[in-house]
């Protein structure tokens, strides 16, 4: 099976629609699959609810897609930094579904492994466990979570051999690896492409079977969300 596709469009033709539930890997903006993300803006795919850490910054990552209106709810646990989402979640013209960092990667891990729902304390009394099932073990209050199984994921990899086993690079790992596993349909973005086995077996951080779509991107742009520099003494 030929999992290697020409281009980021290529791999998303016949799979991104209307409506859909899709995940994003990154956190902020590092590790994000921004190629997979401007051919899903110029797919026109809309009405779409979106999972990922975050919302990306105004005019790149995801915010390319709240800039084009096609993304009308978003499951995120941090989005501080993007002006456009401010906007339009205060003017009613979006919806957000805010969960803790934690239960937002357990979701999607447990959407992977198969598991319908878990129980946490984290939430517990406050807003984000409203109208959920809470219960009781062994003296402590847990609510209920369901867990998150997107129609489509978009994952950024490092690098993967043609049978789709990924490396991921340092931080870029953070929530790829559990994109990948929950979606029903894995795309990955990746910087470099190897033959099948030239991946030692330690090294693969996922396996190939989450992977259904590979494209290349070989130079990404990788912009830095916050540049701090340090003055020179006596300068």
């Amino acid at each position: 099976m030929n999992k290697i596709y020409p281009d980021a469009a290529a791999a998303l033709k016949g799979i991104v629609a209307d409506g859909q539930l899709l995940a994003v890997g990154g956190f902020g903006l590092c590790g994000i699959p921004e190629a997979l993300i401007d051919a899903l803006r110029d797919s026109g795919a809309k009405d779409l609810t979106v999972i990922s850490n975050n919302a990306g910054v105004d005019g790149f990552g995801l915010g390319k897609l709240l800039e084009t209106r096609q993304i009308t709810k978003m499951i995120a646990s941090y989005v501080g930094e993007n002006k456009e989402f401010e906007r339009q979640y205060l003017a009613g013209e979006l919806q957000l579904e805010f969960t803790p960092q934690g239960t937002l990667a357990e979701k999607l891990r447990a959407g992977g492994a198969g598991i319908p729902a878990f129980f946490t304390k984290t939430g517990v009394g406050t807003q984000v466990a409203e109208g959920k099932e809470l219960r009781e073990f062994d003296g402590e209050t847990y609510v209920m979570e369901h867990a998150l199984v997107p129609d489509v994921a978009l994952v950024k990899a490092h690098r993967a051999d043609k049978s789709g086993n990924l490396q991921f690079r340092l931080t870029a790992r953070n929530f790829n690896p559990a994109v990948a596993m929950a979606g029903k349909i894995c795309v990955v973005e990746v910087e470099e492409i190897v033959e099948t086995g030239a991946i030692e077996p330690d090294q693969v951080h996922l396996p190939g079977i989450y992977v259904h779509r590979i494209v290349h991107n070989a130079n990404p742009e990788k912009r830095i969300e916050k540049r701090t520099i340090t003055e020179k003494a006596g300068a």
